[in-house]
This record gives structure tokens, sequence and C-alpha cells, in this order.
């Protein structure tokens, strides 16, 4: 194990230095092919960048011309861009500078990744005797059909519980029953707000519990490593599986496995026309509640943190790689850290917008942090809650606390996203590997 880690150091620290030199290398070649006006690349590039951002937040916060001119600003500052570099013949420099800058961040991401563990450790598990899984056959625009899931469970030795969608379903009580008549796991294809329903009652009876991936996003399988696109594969854990032990969010008593939504995303997908018309919805309802004149003010607590009048705070099962976990591709690398990630946010003038935008999560707007239990507060009585992307609305005060190590999952011991999410850039710790010292 020792000459294991060595090398691993050695692995991160070569990296680390690799990615220094690519940097180096990228603001040398914008010298030599440009001279000084090379450097105009790098300032031309984020003004654009923060005038785009300036644009779509006017865009989102404002109505009628202002948002159609809104809109144009945004276009035409990325095209100002490109025709300054056309004008000041910048292009081959811009291109290998930015082919040295990927090349810097992928050295980066797989120096981090020789040093820091990601991934659960599974553990062997025996075959169960008595399964039982439920199927809504309308998730993910019919899966449970189209990839035959019924019959390959029940080949399999499974008990399938094939949901009735034309009436309101309790699923927490059907995996209560199925546990009282000898399950000795319990299994979902669906949603991830069902997934969480199910999961809770595995939980709470301490057998092992079965994702497959049968809902439209999938964002709990996608962070298990499961197969997304054939979710008949997550079938194989039934005769050759492994388990993991991973944490369960909660919020007032009820379960979840990704996020619970505060603020305006929550208030907007209450309306009632927002599952047909999604984009509509938010652009007609986002000025109102971006600038307070609609929604009630959104306080956040931990034990070491106050966030005052947010506008917009999401919780998630365990913190995300990135702190942007609504945009595609963003993943948790773990699932068994004991803690809630947090982002929170509260941007109300385009200034902020583009701070946000260069500066990420050191935007003065952002706030991302991890806590084992954040309280939200507001005057109102109630507020809107998206909880696994379900709509609800609680009482406040809201708590959000996780149980480490609460559900046991049966996964197949093949999957294929085992490799998990890169991990973000961290300067401070690539100074230090390429130092010789250790990343904290």
């Amino acid at each position: 194990m020792g000459s294991t880690d060595s090398r691993a150091q050695a692995q991160a620290r070569f990296l680390a230095r690799l990615a220094l030199v690519c940097v180096l290398a990228a603001v040398v070649a914008l010298l030599a092919v440009s001279g000084l006006g090379g450097l105009l690349i790098l300032p031309a590039g984020m003004a654009g960048l923060a005038v785009t951002a300036a644009g779509i937040w006017w865009v989102l916060s404002r109505r009628g011309a202002v948002r159609v001119a809104a809109a144009l600003l945004a276009l035409a500052a990325p095209a100002g861009v490109v025709v300054l570099y056309a004008w000041a013949n910048l292009w081959s420099a811009a291109l290998i500078s930015v082919l040295l800058l990927a090349a810097a961040v992928a050295c980066m991401r797989a120096a981090l990744g020789r040093v820091r563990q990601h991934g659960i450790r599974a553990v062997a598990s025996a075959p169960p005797g008595h399964p039982v899984l439920i199927m809504n056959p309308k998730s993910g625009g019919g899966k449970v059909g189209r990839f035959g899931l019924v019959e390959k469970a029940e080949a399999l030795g499974a008990r399938v519980v094939l949901l009735d969608t034309s009436v309101e379903t309790d699923v927490a009580e059907i995996a209560r029953q199925a546990v009282a008549g000898g399950a000795d796991l319990l299994g979902v294809a669906g949603g991830d707000g069902t997934q969480a329903r199910v999961a809770q009652v595995a939980a709470e009876h301490g057998v092992p519990f079965l994702v497959v991936s049968a809902g439209t996003r999938n964002h709990f399988a996608m962070d298990l490593g499961l197969d997304r696109d054939d979710p008949s594969r997550c079938l194989d854990a039934l005769t050759d599986g492994e388990e993991l032990r991973v944490d369960l969010g909660m919020v007032d008593g009820r379960a979840f496995v990704n996020t619970v939504s505060f603020g305006v995303y929550a208030q907007i997908v209450q309306r009632p026309e927002y599952r047909d018309a999604k984009a509509d919805t938010a652009l007609d309802v986002l000025p109102d509640l971006l600038l307070g004149y609609s929604g009630s003010a959104l306080h956040a607590r931990t034990d070491r943190t106050r966030l005052e009048t947010q506008q917009a705070v999401l919780v998630s099962n365990n913190p995300y790689a990135r702190p942007e976990p609504m945009t595609a591709g963003g993943r948790r690398p773990r699932l068994d850290r004991g803690t809630l990630g947090v982002v929170a946010v509260r941007v109300t003038t385009a200034a902020q917008a583009a701070e946000v935008a260069l500066r990420g999560s050191r935007a003065a707007a952002l706030h991302v942090l991890t806590a084992p239990r954040i309280t939200l507060a507001s005057d109102a009585e109630t507020i809107p809650v998206a909880v696994d992307g379900e709509a609800l609305n609680l009482p406040t005060p809201v708590t959000c606390t996780i149980r480490p190590r609460a559900l046991r999952v049966l996964v197949p011991r093949h999957r294929p996203g085992t490799a998990g999410a890169a991990p973000p850039v961290d300067w401070h710790a690539i100074i230090a590997l390429a130092l010789g010292r250790p990343a904290s």
C-alpha cells in the first residue's frame, strides 16, 4: 500500500508540474505569436464573458423591450470578441493558448485524481432471495416497457409491482407491505422522487435497495456509476452484485437522494403551467422573483454560517464536485461523506451576475459550503420546496439533515460510471503538489 501511495504521489507531482508548464507555455505563446498584443486575448475574452453574463441577467430579470435589447447584447458580446481577435490577427495565438490551457486543466484534474480518493468502497453481497421491484411504466417516457424490465426482472426471480399511474399511489406504503411480506430487497424503476420514498423505507428496515435507471435524468443512478443508457443492466445486481453504503438526506422527515431546492426554482416548479411550458413559465415569473416583487424572503442557517435573504438555496445529499450542480454533468464524487452540500445565491444586479460568471464560487453573491444540518426560515408560514424535483409546500422553518451511511445500495459489480466525477481545479493544491508538498 505504501509503494502504491508513493507512486500515486509521484505521478501527481509530475502532472502538477506539467500543468504549470502548460500554463506558462500558453502565456509565452501569446507573446511569441502576437507580441504584446497577444495579452489582449485574456482581458478581451473576460470582458466579453462579463457583458454576456450581464445581458443574461437583464433577460431573466426584465420584460419587454429591455429583455429584447439584453438578449441582443448577450449575443453581440461574444461576436464582438471574435471580431476583435480577427481584426488584431490573434487567431493563431488564441488557438495555441486554448489548447495549452486545456492540456493544463486536464493535467490538474489528473493530478488531483491521483491523490484524492473518489468513489465509494463496495463490499461483497449475496444475491437476494425475495427481491421486490416497484416499476412506474410511464417513467422516463416508458423505459420500463421499452427495455422489457418487467420480464427481465421476473426472469431473475424478482416480484414486480407495476404502478397504476391513473390513480395516486403511495409507493412508500407498497414498499412497507413488501417488507412485511418477506422482501429482502426493495428496488425502484422510476424517477428520483420515487427512488427516495422507497429508499427511506429500505433504510428504516435495513434491507438493501436497488436503483434501476428508468427515470428521465437519473441523477442518483449516475452518481452510483450505473448505466443510464440501458436500465436493464442495473438488474445484473440481482445475480452479480455488491453493496455500497451511502448517505440519505432528510428534509423534515422526508428522504431525498439528490437535492432539495428552496427559493426561485422551487417557486417556479409550483406553477401548474410549468410542466407543459417550462421556459415560458420561467421567463414570465423570474423578473418578479429575482427582484423581490413576489415570493418570501429566505434565510439559511447552519452551525457556523447565516445567510440572509437568499434568492435560491440548493441543499444536496453530499456536495457536488463543482458549485453548479444543476448544470448538465454535475456529479457528486462521493455519497458517503456524511455531510450536506449547500449552494446559495443572491444576485440583484448585472454587476453581481458578471462577478459570478468571472469568479465562480469566489463571488460574493454565491456561497458554497458543507454542513451536517441547515435550517431554512421565512416570514411565511409555508414555503415552496422542490424535493428531488417534486413540488411541495412545507411549514417553516424547514430543516435538512443527513443520515450517514443509512442506505444499503445493491449495484452490479460491473458499472460503466465508476470512474466518478473529475475533481475541480484547485490552484492551491496544484501549486502545493508541484512544490512537493501534500495537497490538502
